[in-house]
């Protein structure tokens, strides 16, 4: 992917929720991955939590990051299943953003390629809430790594060129 030399890289502050019932932090494998390449990138890791899949509790959370100006981007792995308990879209959606839908639909393409028609199980999303894009993946390794590896850590570089998300946060707030 094409990265202009010429253009200054300006560091993204993420914020990283690993949603999961079952995992621990001392367990959360996905979401050492994510803050692992997220600092090789250059990227600034603001805060990290790991949350039940409680939709209340996750809404909650993304509410206090979303309006703190210290975050400008977030990324949640987990809850994206099809499961009765897995609500993470339900919690993007009730932060009343604007949807990324092609943020899924590409993730969804990336991933057919790797693990076939399975990739239709995945709810992975997107939206900017408040003029903070938050990202929601799988909780699995393989995911997360899809996610950062063939759109994140393009779309946050700032040098990324013909266009990406950093050159769009000034903007995000307006009417």
């Amino acid at each position: 992917m094409p990265i202009d030399e010429t253009r200054a890289f300006r560091p993204v502050r993420i914020a990283l929720l690993t949603v999961s019932d079952t995992r621990t932090a001392a367990e959360d494998k996905s979401g050492d991955i994510l803050a692992d390449r997220i600092a090789t990138a250059g990227h600034i890791l603001a805060e990290r939590a790991l949350l039940k899949d409680d939709a209340a509790d996750i809404v909650a959370l993304l509410h206090r990051w979303v309006d703190d100006a210290m975050i400008d981007c977030i990324i949640v792995t987990g809850g994206t299943g099809l499961t009765g308990r897995d609500v993470t879209p339900e919690a993007l959606a009730q932060l009343g953003g604007k949807d990324i839908p092609g943020f899924g639909e590409l993730f969804r393409w990336l991933s057919f390629a790797k693990i076939g028609t399975s990739t239709i199980q995945s709810r992975a999303c997107a939206v900017v809430a408040r003029g903070t894009y938050v990202f929601a993946l799988p909780g699995s390794t393989g995911a997360v790594k899809d996610g950062w590896d063939d759109i994140l850590v393009h779309q946050l570089d700032s040098r990324f060129r013909p266009c990406n998300f950093v050159e769009l946060m000034p903007r995000l707030r307006e009417v």
